[in-house]
């Protein structure tokens, strides 16, 4: 599965035919200034995309803080970006693609096949010297015909499962998998048998995708093989989405748990572990 496109090659197609539709996420937990930053700096023709109304439906506890969106809720948000049978899609944010690989995971599992993360996001297409414009983006609407289920779902049920047959993988920073802080959900901890490692560690330092042989022999340092299942969480099931991209980069086929923690925490009778995570020592040794 093709995953990233470089600035360079999306400016290259952006002066075709039929450019890619651009789908700007500026999305950040607990921030809501995301409609503001698209509207000062967004990449020519992007469309604002908003993480809670159109990427996800109403929170709940029982479903967790960002649950998937309705099928054809989210089939119509589509459409009123401009999106059309056959097109090509491009999402980026301002943070690695950890925000805008919700926008990249759902498209995918509804059926449309040229979706790509912009390698990087807007701090590469700065960092390229290309073109940025303001204001907002009012397409025209599309007439795209989507489906749901083309991407493998993990339910709460589930999970056990895969962590005790294969690999879970928590996208969380270290200190909330270990239960030291919890500043959003209800309890502190992780879901038992869930290994570590935040979605932040598949980045290079500017905020661009590590090589995929770098990322499979991570993966393959948790545990990771083609014969096992493979799942990722996160506080409510946005950094997992990143977590899958990074494992679909190094050619790993991964369910996404979309209640993840948030749903997880909330449910009476659900067991929450604590402490490092066992394969993945808290002082590694130095390389050299």
């Amino acid at each position: 599965m093709d995953v990233l496109i470089s600035p360079q090659q999306l400016h290259e197609r952006l002066g075709t035919a039929r450019p890619p539709v651009l789908l700007d996420v500026r999305w950040v937990l607990g921030a809501a200034d995301g409609e503001e930053k698209y509207l000062h700096e967004h990449l020519p023709g992007a469309v604002y995309v908003d993480m809670d109304t159109a990427l996800s439906a109403p929170a709940v506890p029982e479903e967790g803080r960002h649950p998937l969106p309705d099928p054809a809720a989210f089939a119509e948000a589509a459409r009123s970006w401009g999106l059309n049978d056959g097109d090509t899609v491009v999402v980026y944010d301002d943070a690695g693609g950890t925000a805008a690989a919700r926008a990249w995971w759902l498209l995918r599992h509804a059926g449309c096949k040229d979706v790509f993360l912009l390698d990087g996001g807007l701090a590469a297409w700065r960092r390229s010297g290309l073109p940025l414009d303001s204001g907002p983006v009012q397409p025209k609407p599309g007439t795209a015909h989507l489906s749901w289920g083309h991407m493998p779902v993990a339910s709460r049920r589930d999970v056990s499962r895969v962590a005790a047959e294969g690999v879970l993988i928590d996208a969380r920073a270290p200190e909330r998998y270990r239960g030291e802080t919890e500043p959003v959900d209800p309890r502190a901890g992780h879901i038992p048998g869930a290994v570590n490692r935040p979605s932040t560690d598949n980045l290079t330092p500017d905020g661009s995708f590590r090589a995929p042989g770098e990322l499979s022999r991570a993966f393959e340092d948790l545990g990771v093989r083609p014969d096992r299942p493979v799942a990722a969480y996160c506080g409510s099931g946005i950094f997992a989405s990143h977590e899958v991209a990074a494992l679909a980069q190094a050619g790993i086929t991964a369910a996404l748990y979309p209640g993840s923690w948030s749903q997880w925490s909330n449910t009476p009778g659900t067991p929450a572990a604590v402490g490092a995570d066992p394969g993945r020592p808290e002082n590694p040794p130095e390389k050299g």
